[in-house]
C-alpha cells in the first residue's frame, strides 16, 4: 500500500509544511500563569470568532464538552441532547464520571430535534426527579451525517430551553463547516447559547486542542475546571499557534472538503447496492447491502488503501478533509464496489 487515502474522520488531517513553519516559530510562555502569548492570541482569536467575551484553549472537544457541563451543572443534574451525539457515543461515560451530570436522549432525523421535543423533555420539579439543567446541541451532526441545524431552530431549542430555566451549550466540534456551506456567521449560530466551542483537530488541520467560549465569569470557572481535569499546559504556544494558523488560512478552504463529499456521494451511488443520504458538508454516511456487513467492506477496503469508519452494523461513514484530493474519492469508491463484489 503505497499510500491510504484516510477517510475515517477528518482527524485524520496532517499539519501543512507552512503550519509547521509557524508553529515552530510561535513565541510562548507558560500557559498555566497565563502568560504564553500564542495561547492568549488563539482565545482571543476563537473569542471574538464566536463572538463570546471569552475563550479557554483546551486540550480536546471532549474536554471542552465535559469542562462545559461541569460549570453549568451540579452533582444529578441532567443534559437533554440528541442520542446520536459525540457525548453519548464518544466521550467514554465522562459526563457521567467527571461532570457529575446523567444525559436525557432525544430522538431526530439526522441528529437534529425541535422545540417540542425539548419542552416534552424537560423533567417537572420534583425532588426524586433529576433536575434538567442544560440542553446540548451538536453543528454540524457528526453522525447526523455532517448536517447542519438551521439557525432559526437553533434559536427555537434555546428560547425553550430558557424560558424554562436551563442553559444551552453548543457542540461546535465542527460548526465552521456549517458556517462555510450556508455563509451564517459563527457569531450568529452561538448567540442563542450560553457556552460554545470549536475544535481545531478536524477540518482545521491542527494536530490537537480546541477552544471553549462563553461569558467572562463561564470562562473564569471554565479554567479552573481546566486545571481541575489536568488540562493545564505550560509552553503550549507551540500547539496554539496552529490553531491561530488555521483560523487565518484554513477556513474558507472548508469548502473544498465540501465539494469532494458531494462528488464522493455522487461516485457511491453509481455502486450497485450503496444507499446513502445527500452530504450536506463534508461526512457522507453510506449503507452497505445485506449480506455484507460495515465491517466485511472496512476490511476488504483498508487492504486496497482506504479506510473509513463504521458507524453501524451495515452503515460506514467518509469524511473528507485537507489531505483528501479528488482523484481519492474516486479511488475509494472503486474500492467499496471492489468490496461489494468480494
Amino acid at each position: 500500500m503505497s499510500r491510504l487515502i484516510d477517510l475515517s474522520s477528518d482527524t485524520a488531517t496532517q499539519p501543512t509544511p507552512a503550519m509547521r513553519r509557524f508553529m515552530c516559530a510561535a513565541p510562548v510562555g507558560d500557559e498555566q500563569r497565563g502568560e504564553d502569548p500564542t495561547v492568549r492570541l488563539l482565545e482571543e482569536t476563537v473569542a471574538e470568532l464566536l463572538g463570546r467575551e471569552a475563550a479557554v484553549f483546551l486540550p480536546s472537544g471532549t474536554m471542552c464538552n465535559i469542562v462545559a457541563y461541569f460549570v453549568h451543572g451540579e452533582p444529578g443534574d441532567e443534559v437533554i441532547l440528541h442520542r446520536d451525539t459525540h457525548p453519548v457515543y464518544s466521550e467514554t461515560g465522562g459526563p457521567a464520571v467527571h461532570a457529575r451530570v446523567s444525559l436525557a436522549w432525544l430522538e431526530g432525523a439526522r441528529g437534529q430535534f425541535s422545540g417540542a421535543d425539548v419542552a416534552a423533555a424537560i423533567r417537572t420539579r420534583q425532588p426524586w426527579k433529576p433536575r434538567s439543567r442544560l440542553l446540548s446541541v451538536e453543528n454540524t451532526s457528526n453522525r447526523g451525517g455532517g448536517s447542519i441545524w438551521p439557525l432559526a431552530r437553533i434559536e427555537e431549542v434555546c428560547t425553550v430551553a430558557h424560558e424554562h430555566g436551563l442553559v444551552a451549550h453548543l457542540d461546535g466540534a465542527r460548526l465552521l463547516n456549517a458556517v462555510v456551506a450556508t455563509g451564517v456567521s459563527a457569531a450568529s449560530y452561538c448567540a442563542p447559547f450560553d457556552s460554545a466551542w470549536i475544535d481545531l483537530s478536524k477540518g482545521l488541520g491542527c494536530p490537537v486542542g480546541a477552544a471553549l467560549a462563553g461569558s467572562g465569569d463561564f470562562v473564569r470557572e471554565a479554567r479552573r475546571a481546566k486545571h481541575l481535569f489536568g488540562g493545564a499546559m505550560r509552553q503550549a504556544g507551540i500547539i496554539a499557534a496552529a490553531g491561530v494558523y488555521a483560523l487565518r488560512h484554513h477556513v474558507e478552504r472548508l469548502a473544498e472538503d465540501h465539494a469532494l463529499a458531494k462528488d464522493l456521494a455522487a461516485a457511491l451511488r453509481e455502486v450497485p447496492g450503496i444507499v446513502l443520504d445527500e452530504p450536506e458538508t463534508n461526512i457522507v454516511l453510506f449503507d452497505v447491502p445485506a449480506p455484507l456487513t460495515a465491517a466485511d467492506v472496512l476490511e476488504r477496503a483498508l487492504t486496497a488503501g482506504v479506510r473509513f469508519s463504521e458507524v453501524g452494523p451495515r452503515r460506514l461513514r467518509a469524511v473528507t478533509h485537507l489531505d483528501v484530493q479528488p482523484p481519492d474519492v474516486e479511488l475509494a469508491a472503486r474500492a467499496v464496489g471492489a468490496a461489494l463484489a468480494g
